[in-house]
């Protein structure tokens, strides 16, 4: 059950040429695949493109009247290998996945389909997640761009844009035999448009009717001596034929006066950012238009020499905008300076942050200073000084009165009472190296628990683990979710555990979703997806790989017995690797799915039971031991007004779930009985609303009796 349904979107897709679409941007990229007679499609889930693929999920019928294949890969390099249907034969093909972690699996396969070269046109549609919300190592696509020889496009966030680069990109990789990378950021991806639509297209050549006149060229296949010879392909061949396409297609834009002291060259992706800065200093407007020449590359590799020399002339400085480190393009155009023997003064790095997203405050403050420096005429008076500091400083310093907000699980998270178990081992026998993974069970590194200390990449925790498995008094534990397990764990991990014969323990987090990436069915999944297969066990897939111990839990709110087949694994004498599946469903999927229904339930008259935990203040002793070991976002203090109570209690708020672990973790940790459950009924019936009546009748009598009895402090007569 994917985290957001497009059904109701993806009905755009059907509209022809001439009529208006409106919607997002990974929309826009669907609707301008179709436009241009894409055979086949794929990718895996990933921020930011996750919604794309469940676009292409919701849209699976449309793409079937087209005759277009859809496939959601099991991993990006799996997504990648497809593209070899563009090899040999004339079809367009595009994939999605999520750059650079993504890009990282799937190098191997794009290594080989950038040496062998295509027929067809074929699109990687990469999702650059770069900046302080990003949820991965800070690298940069261009790199495996440069690497490959792949042409990397970086459109401007806008839909005619992103439509048109999509459309570009297939004839760009038809007219060099190159694959083409298309780099859209989260802001792309989700950004809200026009744009005039066109008919879609049937592929002429379907993959179905490939299949019925089977085609091969030796010379195309990554072998000697062919291998040999694609190198020098590369460079005398397809290289010009791009750097022609480019060109004459003028892919590349040019904003501003045509004439000009100083200029901007700025990735496509950057445009709105620096528009949006420009207009804050004065010097354009909100239609775009600039007091500033703008050299605008929506094709970032590879660069074209004429174009940019071109726009030098005549000017004594520009500003190369480039976001992230290495500044690859800098070097290529201050190589290109130094061998034209151009007298123009090359800025970038020097202005802006050398590392970082730059935002809309990073680009006013780098253009401002640029301009300052080389044509403090185009500024404002007001901003041609520098900024003075301010003295009498009217606000606190934020980040010093705010607390951190770490990532953390979300309420009612079946993965957290996982991680209360494993502190409750550790309390018994020490700490032990734990090794964890890419996907929600990561948090876990997090306060309170604060478990797991590397992460290697997806579907690798046990791996990371591998060197540790040496027969020390202890045995390692290694954390691998669902997803990962799925993903590239199966072989790299659990069948590398099972070769080496490892004597470790490996907790695999089973929430029946690759959770982390919007809840997306995989193959473990419990669900009825009617378009692919779900419910295989991963117990199953561990046998049969030569797991021999294996320990299925089905409700990981049960603390004490995660914690009990968890000491059994750390302590049993049997050899090989000790695998446990923890399995529970995920509690936002779980949520989206039920409380539509008990809604409609509760609205037609039904009985509906709600389950609500609460805390028992005159019993609660206030050491919070249960956050400690729970850590939940519903679970907080609370401060009473008994003059013999000095210490806060615990307190669960309005957004609970319902699903005990508070509750469970107490009593597993033997803490205190402060815990109780109430059921709250909707629509009950006459029987019930008598015997509620009567049990609150006969506990406000014993309530009063209490109070008349206890010592109270009143004022002296």
């Amino acid at each position: 059950m994917a985290e957001r349904s497009f059904k109701k979107e993806v009905q755009q897709l059907k509209i022809g040429a001439g009529e208006e679409f409106r919607g997002e941007g990974i929309l826009a990229i669907t609707k301008a695949l179709l436009e241009s007679g894409v055979g086949y499609v794929g990718g895996y889930q990933g921020a930011p493109i996750s919604h794309l693929m469940d676009v292409l999920a919701d849209a699976q019928e449309i793409l079937g009247e087209l005759g277009v294949r859809y496939e959601a890969n099991a991993t990006e390099a799996s997504a990648a290998a497809m593209l070899a249907a563009s090899v040999h034969y004339p079809i367009r093909g595009a994939v999605a996945f999520k750059s650079t972690v993504g890009t990282n699996v799937a190098s191997d396969a794009l290594a080989n389909l950038a040496s062998g070269g295509v027929t067809g046109g074929a699109l990687v549609i990469v999702g650059e997640d770069y900046g302080e919300g990003s949820s991965i190592m800070q690298e940069r696509s261009h790199a495996f761009a440069m690497k490959s020889q792949i042409w990397l496009l970086d459109p401007r966030p806008n839909l005619p844009s992103l439509v048109k680069a999509v459309q570009d990109g297939f004839e760009l990789s038809e007219a060099s035999n190159t694959p083409v990378m298309l780099e859209v950021r989260i802001r792309a991806c989700h950004v809200h448009g026009v744009f005039t639509a066109k008919d879609n297209k049937a592929p002429p050549l379907t993959v179905r009717d490939a299949l019925k006149n089977p085609q091969r060229k030796t010379d195309r296949i990554v072998l000697p001596p062919a291998a040999f010879t694609h190198e020098q392909e590369k460079v005398k061949t397809r290289w010009p034929a791009a750097v022609n396409f480019i060109r004459d297609r003028k892919m590349n834009e040019i904003f501003g006066p045509k004439t000009g002291k100083t200029g901007i060259i700025l990735q496509g992706g950057m445009y709105n950012t620096v528009i949006r800065a420009l207009q804050r200093l004065g010097l354009a407007n909100v239609h775009g238009d600039s007091a500033i020449p703008l050299y605008v590359l929506n094709v970032t590799y590879p660069l074209i020499d004429s174009e940019f020399l071109e726009f030098c002339q005549g000017k004594e400085s520009v500003l190369l905008v480039e976001e992230g480190q290495p500044n690859y393009i800098e070097q290529a155009f201050g190589a290109m300076l130094y061998k034209a023997r151009h007298k123009v003064s090359l800025s970038g790095k020097d202005y802006l942050p050398p590392a970082g997203e730059y935002t809309g405050a990073v680009m006013v403050d780098g253009i401002t200073n640029f301009l300052r420096d080389a044509d403090p005429a185009l500024l404002p008076a007001r901003h041609r000084a520098p900024n003075k500091p301010v003295e009498d400083k009217t606000f606190d310093d934020l980040v010093k009165t705010v607390p951190a907000r770490p990532p953390g699980f979300c309420t009612g998270c079946p993965e957290r009472p996982i991680f209360a178990a494993m502190k409750l081992v550790e309390q018994e026998t020490g700490p032990h190296q734990i090794a964890a993974d890419i996907g929600c069970h990561l948090f876990s590194i997090m306060p309170p628990f604060e478990i797991g200390g590397t992460t290697m990449g997806f579907g690798l925790g046990p791996a990371s683990n591998g060197a540790f498995d040496g027969g020390g008094d202890k045995r390692a534990i290694s954390i691998i979710g669902d997803g990962g397990f799925w993903h590239n764990g199966l072989t790299s991990s659990i069948g590398n555990a099972v070769y080496n014969k490892s004597d470790n323990v490996i907790m695999i987090v089973d929430n029946y979703y690759s959770a982390a990436t919007g809840g997306q069915d995989i193959l473990s999944s419990r669900a009825d997806n009617p378009t692919k297969s779900t419910q295989h066990p991963i117990a199953d897939a561990l046998k049969g790989v030569g797991v021999k111990w294996v320990r299925q839990i089905d409700r990981t709110y049960d603390v004490t017995k995660v914690r009990d087949t968890l000491k059994e694994a750390l302590t049993t004498t049997e050899t090989g690797p000790k695998v446990i599946v923890a399995s529970s469903e995920c509690m936002l999927n779980k949520q989206r799915r039920e409380r539509p229904i008990q809604a409609k339930a509760i609205g037609d008259g039904k009985r509906v039971v709600k389950p609500r935990f609460g805390v028992d203040e005159d019993v609660c002793t206030g050491d919070h031991a249960c956050m400690r070991l729970s850590g939940c976002p519903s679970l907080g203090m609370k401060s009473l007004e008994d003059p013999l109570r000095d210490d806060p209690v615990a307190s669960i708020d309005e957004s609970c779930v319902g699903c005990g672990n508070c509750g469970e973790v107490a009593d597993a940790a033997v803490l205190c009985p402060s815990f109780y459950r109430a059921d709250i009924v909707h629509n009950s019936g006459r029987f019930e609303r008598a015997m509620a009546r009567f049990s609150q009748r006969i506990i406000g009598a014993l309530q009063n009796r209490r109070a008349k009895n206890r010592l109270t402090f009143g004022e002296a007569a």
